[in-house]
């Protein structure tokens, strides 16, 4: 058991394999992260987002900016399960963004993609209690949709150019 587990280990050595935020805070990957600078994203939505990149890419380091990070975000809220007396029972609130990461010394598009989540929201006979699940929701969204682009960031990042 104990001689197969070594096995393993060494084999997984020699596969090339290392991990993403190897060297901690001064690692390669942790310095390009806190050197991308997020600008203000329009909305409700965007501020939760902004403020969950800034969080999650460790801005306002000592890293050099290098990087602008432009996010378009899409929030949509929509109704799904109609009841009986034509009142909504369920909802789905959708977030998407398209963002695209910019060499500033350059004006090249180093990385162009997108991210998305969804929830589901059941609405109930308190207009409050709906409105703070919608809330809930959005919020929850906006971390999910920046942990996303956060990890795609570091994938990118971690690429030599």
């Amino acid at each position: 058991m104990i001689g197969a587990a070594m096995a393993a280990s060494l084999a997984l050595g020699g596969c090339g394999l290392s991990p993403m935020y190897a060297g901690g805070g001064n690692g390669a990957v942790a310095r390009g992260l806190a050197g991308i600078e997020v600008p203000a994203i329009e909305g409700q939505a965007g501020w939760l987002v902004r403020n969950a990149l800034v969080d999650r890419l460790g801005a306002g380091g000592a890293a050099a900016t290098k990087y602008r990070l432009d996010v378009r975000l899409d929030d949509r809220l929509e109704s799904l399960g109609v009841l009986s007396d034509d009142t909504i029972g369920r909802e789905r609130r959708t977030l998407r963004a398209r963002y695209q990461l910019v060499d500033l010394a350059s004006g090249a598009i180093v990385l162009d993609a997108t991210a998305g989540s969804d929830a589901g929201i059941d609405v109930v006979s308190s207009e409050y209690a709906t409105i703070a699940a919608e809330q809930t929701a959005l919020e929850n969204l906006a971390k999910e949709i920046a942990s996303q682009i956060t990890t795609r960031l570091a994938v990118a990042l971690r690429q030599p150019r």
